[in-house]
């Protein structure tokens, strides 16, 4: 009768063995976790990602075109100055004697205003791709922030159900008991 008994302990033993179960081993299985979660990120948010960029891309180059054609009527508004200046000039050759140091004055005054002009228009240039930039930047950086915790909340939310969630609690405060033993 020992020999049966001690056939039927060996045969439950070795049908637990082979049994399917969670591993609650939160250090074992974290770092597959977000291995996991990372790569879905990557590979479904690279597509969107791309997408932002390139409509960025596409409006800051827009804005730079928008400044060069600005830039352009500066210059032409330049040199139509220049041809009024040589104008001036000329004037100012017929006229020395009756107003010299008058047509002097309105002439730097012209170059200071055009000058002034130029300025003003690099500086807008330069203030409107900055501005561009930044919030390209800062759309971009929300939408990737959106997209990747909602996907975790996802993930979470589909993977955890109460009783494994229960089963954690239980596994981590087994092993906060066995630390403190310990010690």
């Amino acid at each position: 009768m020992k020999n049966i008994t001690d056939s039927f302990l060996c045969l439950g033993y070795w049908l637990s063995a082979g049994s399917f179960g969670f591993n609650t081993d939160i250090l074992a299985t974290n770092p597959i976790n977000l291995s996991v979660v990372l790569g879905v990120l990557v590979f479904f948010g690279k597509g969107v990602l791309s997408d932002l960029l390139d409509n960025r891309k596409q409006r800051i180059l827009k804005t730079i075109r928008n400044s060069e054609e600005l830039r352009e009527g500066a210059i032409e508004q330049l040199e139509k100055a220049r041809a009024r200046l040589r104008k001036v000039e000329m004037e100012a050759d017929r006229f020395r004697v009756n107003g010299y140091s008058e047509i002097e004055r309105e002439k730097l005054n012209l170059i200071n205003s055009i000058y002034t002009t130029l300025e003003q228009f690099e500086n807008y240039k330069n203030e409107t791709i900055h501005f561009e930039q930044q919030r390209a930047i800062n759309q971009v950086r929300q939408r990737v922030f959106q997209q990747a915790l909602q996907g975790a909340l996802g993930t979470l939310n589909s993977c955890l159900n109460n009783e494994v969630h229960l089963r954690t609690i239980s596994a981590n405060i087994g092993m906060f008991g066995e630390m403190k033993d310990i010690k």
